[in-house]
């Protein structure tokens, strides 16, 4: 943490993303990955996803979703990054994805834009060997964050298709288009404008594990009901609120 959120907010914006290295240390990884390792174990080999706090209860990655630094941090960067002040009541919203087995194949190239402006990659397993490892694949800062909602809805209606998917999946295995490749590195976390970035991950060997926990903060249309009700297909699934609880009963 040696650098302020406005100066990360420049490295991103020149560089489309910035690196806090070894942002774990080595037993605080440990214990991310003996969480994952349990959890990939439940899973028989195939992918899987874990949406939302209470879901990694009594894990290290709930309490660092759930830590008032990396918040605040998170906090900086979205004024730095719209100039405006997050809604009050939004929590930092963690997901596990876990990539194995032929099912996770089918998760790759997936390219999308976030719900929010910010998000925080943190990488627990990463494939080393092979031509695919599951990189991380960015094309980033391509849009402006959103504040009218319906114009976001319709633009990710064009971008999350099947169709547009496949054409940049294609144009970037010929090498039509030239993203930013990250060899991403467990342990380190990996700061990137995930509503301006359109984004996915390359393809990994089914034979191995793939492991990621993603923190999401800072979504523009947290107090819209349009974007509430068309959005935010994950925590819907998952059972959750707009801000990634479990409700009430």
């Amino acid at each position: 943490m040696d650098m302020t959120a406005a100066q990360r907010a420049v490295e991103i914006d020149s560089n489309g993303f910035a690196v806090l290295e070894n942002f774990l240390s080595p037993e605080l990884l440990e214990q991310g990955q003996a969480f994952i390792e349990q959890q990939a174990e439940i899973r028989l080999g195939e992918y899987f996803a874990v949406h939302g706090i209470e879901a990694m209860n009594g894990s290290v990655l709930a309490t660092l979703a759930a830590s008032a630094p990396l918040r605040e941090m998170l906090v900086e960067l979205y004024r730095a990054q719209t100039g405006k002040e997050p809604s009050p009541t939004e929590q930092v919203f963690p997901v596990i994805r876990c990539l194995q087995g032929t099912s996770g194949l089918k998760q790759s190239h997936f390219y999308h834009f976030d719900a929010t402006a910010i998000t925080a990659l943190l990488p627990l397993f990463i494939p080393t060997e092979g031509e695919h490892c599951g990189d991380l694949i960015i094309f980033p800062n391509i849009r402006r964050v959103r504040f009218n909602a319906l114009r976001n809805v319709i633009e990710k209606a064009l971008m999350h298709n099947t169709a547009s998917q496949k054409m940049i999946a294609l144009a970037v295995r010929r090498g039509w288009l030239r993203p930013i490749r990250l060899k991403l590195v467990p342990g380190n976390l990996y700061l990137f404008w995930g509503y301006r970035s359109l984004h996915a991950n390359d393809q990994c060997d089914p034979d191995m594990l793939r492991a990621t926990a993603l923190f999401h903060f800072g979504n523009p249309h947290h107090d819209s009901l349009l974007a509430r009700l068309v959005l935010g297909t994950n925590k819907r699934r998952a059972k959750l609120d707009h801000n990634g609880l479990r409700p009430a009963n």
